[in-house]
């Protein structure tokens, strides 16, 4: 599992080892739910390999998620995630959005949620530029870390 896990700096080295097309989706991933791991199955099976990059403890709190999420820190967020099978390698940004990490690994293809407008993105713009593709993966319905923070909190 820990042979997933990939500083950014080390990106290009081991993505170069990994078979093609690259997929590439990012998210925090803070507590993971059926909702993620058919997300990340999905994402895996449009390409040869999928990196997963995760959004620091920083910026996911930039995100206004709330002051106490992520409830999981970046490493054992990213722990987890390399330990799924549909994950190929792991890594981290600490910036608002992975738009500078997606320029350095020029994937295949860029996955989001659905809840994201692929038009409006420069991330969307960024991947055309190279001849990729964007697309954004509906919703398993019932599923929500926020939805499931606020159910334990309620307990």
């Amino acid at each position: 599992m820990t042979n997933k896990l990939c500083h950014p700096g080390e990106l290009v080295t081991r993505l170069a080892q990994l078979p093609r097309p690259l997929v590439f989706t990012n998210g925090v991933f803070d507590v993971l739910h059926r909702g993620h791991v058919m997300y990340l199955e999905q994402a895996r099976a449009l390409g040869g390999s999928l990196l997963v990059a995760l959004n620091t403890d920083a910026s996911a709190r930039r995100l206004g998620k709330g002051p106490d999420r992520p409830l999981n820190n970046e490493m054992d967020r990213a722990c987890v995630i390399a330990a799924l099978s549909s994950s190929s390698l792991v890594t981290w940004f600490d910036e608002d959005t992975p738009l500078e990490l997606i320029g350095l690994v020029r994937p295949d293809v860029l996955v989001k949620g659905g809840d994201y407008d692929m038009a409006k993105l420069p991330e969307t713009a960024l991947v055309h530029s190279w001849g990729g593709n964007a697309l954004a993966l509906p919703f398993v319905a019932g599923y929500s870390t926020t939805a499931l923070v606020r159910k334990i909190r309620n307990l």
